[in-house]
């Protein structure tokens, strides 16, 4: 049986978990199936616009999202994350497309995990690294149990440190302050003068990502995946253009499913790549952009990749 198929034994899935269940009248029950699934205890159900009042403290927050108006979704959503936070609770989001730009104005990356058009099996998956992730203290990490959390803290602490350290080779090739290693292998006479560096165009890094999605069509949209680049070559093209990027957009451009995209936003977030930037004439709605750290990171790599006569990858 699988855990779409419906709750399997209760005795065999006894997490304990606590959780408060926020959905409107008719809203999907996967994230309650899945908590039934888990053997979970749903300390309150409530309405979007109800108050939480006197519960006791969940593990979790779940909400679903999915088909309610983005304006009630913009008006309590703020609350909700505020509310898991003080809580130190979990928080699980689950919606449609067309909740994402809505959503992601009010919460990305931390400790929300966000589903988009979620199977049973995702909600189930995403409550049980919610809960743990709340009951944990920050700092501690058994080498003997691995979760999802744990691969993801590790996956961020690298994207981190190789950001830093293309950061660091960057400005030190453009400001002067140390020399820049050759490329192993690399047999260039350095007796000449230094190539003049080519600032990078949006023109090339839209090449650049066309090439990407031509390669898929030949080879399949799910071989190549690598959303995290894809990101970041799209927000790095609509800065050269002085464009703005949605989530929902930039979930395009990832090239992989909503959820997945949203993910990966999380994490690039969290690591300080991307920064979110509310829309200031409509709440529902948030921008994301390349932090300062991340545009130079760019900077530095395509002019590098320029000036040694090689492709954007």
């Amino acid at each position: 049986m699988t855990l779409s198929d419906g709750p399997p034994d209760a005795a065999n899935y006894d997490t304990g978990i606590d959780a408060i269940l926020i959905a409107g009248p008719g809203a999907p029950d996967r994230l309650a199936v899945a908590l039934a699934a888990l053997n979970g205890r749903i300390v309150a159900r409530l309405d979007w616009p109800a108050g939480f009042g006197d519960h006791a403290t969940p593990q979790v927050i779940v909400v679903e999202a999915g088909g309610v108006d983005p304006a009630i979704i913009a008006e309590h959503l703020p609350g909700i994350v505020h509310q898991a936070a003080s809580m130190q609770a979990g928080l699980v989001v689950a919606m449609g497309v067309d909740e994402i730009d809505v959503v992601a104005a009010a919460t990305l990356g931390g400790s929300t995990r966000l589903l988009v058009d979620p199977t049973v099996g995702d909600c189930v998956a995403a409550i049980v690294v919610a809960a743990e992730a709340a009951r944990i203290p920050a700092g501690v990490f058994d080498v003997h149990r691995e979760t999802d959390g744990t691969r993801l803290e590790r996956l961020n602490t690298e994207v981190a440190r190789i950001a830093e350290a293309l950061a660091r080779l960057t400005r030190a090739e453009i400001e002067g302050d140390a020399p820049v290693a050759p490329i192993v292998g690399d047999r260039t006479n350095r007796y000449g003068a230094p190539p003049a560096l080519v600032e990078p165009s949006a023109a090339d890094v839209r090449r650049a990502i066309r090439a990407r999605r031509l390669r898929d069509q030949f080879f399949g949209a799910t071989l190549f995946e690598d959303p995290g680049w894809d990101m970041l070559l799209d927000l790095y093209a609509a800065e050269l253009e002085r464009g703005r990027v949605s989530v929902s957009s930039l979930c395009i451009a990832a090239a992989v499913a909503p959820t997945t995209a949203l993910r990966w936003i999380a994490r690039m977030t969290d690591t300080g790549l991307f920064e979110r930037r509310p829309d200031l004439l409509d709440r529902r709605r948030a921008f994301m952009v390349l932090s300062d750290r991340a545009s130079e990171a760019m900077r530095g790599y395509i002019v590098a990749t320029k000036g040694a006569d090689l492709r954007i990858p």
